[in-house]
């Protein structure tokens, strides 16, 4: 049984930063793309950021190109997600989710979520 476990929400003013992590158990973690998706409130889920297996490549969606920093650590089985100069519309939950070997970080081709955590930004 594949568990994927989200930490590191919470609230934080205008340019703060957060560290989300990503911990995994039950899967080959080394073999699995992880990627981060966020939702707000009325929203789509949407993809931000994904990393590919034994520490390849790295994606980021447009709207936090240089804002968010993603890596992973395959001897701890985690991924983590950094988060910095937040904004109040980075606020949502977010999830992550693994998918096999390379990121296409599309929410309906991931093979296994984790419950999400809450990052709330304020003005």
């Amino acid at each position: 049984q594949v568990q994927l476990v989200e930490s590191g929400g919470g609230l934080v003013q205008t340019g703060g930063s957060l560290r989300l992590s990503c911990a995994a158990s039950g899967l080959p973690f080394a073999h699995y793309a992880i990627g981060w998706f966020r939702q707000a409130p009325g929203k789509e889920r949407e993809g931000v950021s994904c990393i590919s297996s034994n520490n390849g490549s790295t994606y980021h969606a447009d709207s936090v190109k240089g804002q968010f920093t993603i890596s992973r650590d395959d001897a701890k089985d985690t991924v983590f997600l950094q988060l910095n100069n937040l904004k109040p519309e980075d606020t949502g939950i977010y999830y992550c989710a693994a998918e096999f070997m390379i990121c296409a970080l599309v929410a309906k081709g991931m093979d296994y979520w984790g419950n999400g955590t809450l990052v709330a930004v304020s003005a």
